[in-house]
């Protein structure tokens, strides 16, 4: 039986692209840790300080190229690595989960005053709850990565919530992919109900934490932060 020949010069371009976009997933896996190293100073340094812990837990994920390419395709965002690069800036994500909401704001503030972060966009979905009743800010910033052929600026999705939003996403999340994003109505308005009372928990258990251990310092607004050289500044949602 003859074996198939095999065209060199099309499985050469088929290892070069292979090549190529692991270096381009790996910029922003680098990114990502650079933004996991600043937290975890930031806790460290934090309860050496203050002997106070604002950070419960930190998680990060990076999109797969099956998922970039799903999302450039449903965008109408050109194939390539320059047009992904320039439009979809979430393909890096660090997900911080606080014991406050007064946490999840101050942390936003510890981290983008940074001289070397620079931020690109902000959504504030605490002040400003998306219609569902789903609770977290977003900020997109851009980190410095120094690789051994120079430096490169990568942008990385960094999520703020507390403890009962992050429970409310994840049960939202398993409905929506249990029933395919077509919920129905009456789920949905037990959603909201729920999204709801997590809210008005979060209240009370601050005002315990006060009641406890004394009044803290008033939450950060992150929009009234001002741009910086070499960043867009926030922009709001």
């Amino acid at each position: 039986m003859s074996s198939i020949p095999v065209d060199e010069d099309m499985l050469e371009h088929a290892r070069s692209l292979r090549d190529e976009m692991q270096r381009f997933l790996n910029e922003y896996r680098f990114g990502m840790r650079e933004i996991e190293t600043k937290l975890s100073i930031l806790r460290e340094d934090f309860e050496h300080q203050h002997a106070y812990n604002p950070i419960e837990h930190v998680s990060s994920r990076l999109k797969s190229m099956d998922s970039i390419a799903e999302k450039a395709d449903r965008k109408g965002i050109e194939p390539t690595i320059e047009a992904i690069r320039a439009s979809i800036l979430d393909i890096a994500g660090v997900r911080v989960t606080c014991s406050f909401v007064t946490d999840a704001y101050r942390l936003f503030e510890l981290l983008v005053s940074q001289d070397d972060i620079s931020v690109r966009e902000v959504k504030d979905y605490i002040a400003h709850p998306k219609a569902n009743g789903y609770k977290s800010l977003h900020a997109i910033v851009e980190v410095p990565v120094f690789l051994s052929t120079g430096m490169v600026s990568v942008p990385v999705e960094v999520q703020f919530r507390t403890i009962a939003m992050d429970f409310w996403a994840s049960l939202e999340h398993k409905i929506y992919y249990k029933y395919d994003k077509q919920v129905p109505a009456r789920l949905i308005d037990s959603l909201r109900d729920a999204a709801v009372t997590a809210a008005e928990l979060d209240d009370r258990m601050e005002r315990l934490h006060r009641e406890l251990h004394g009044e803290r310092p008033a939450p950060i607004a992150p929009l009234s932060i001002l741009p910086r050289a070499g960043g867009d500044g926030p922009t709001a949602a």
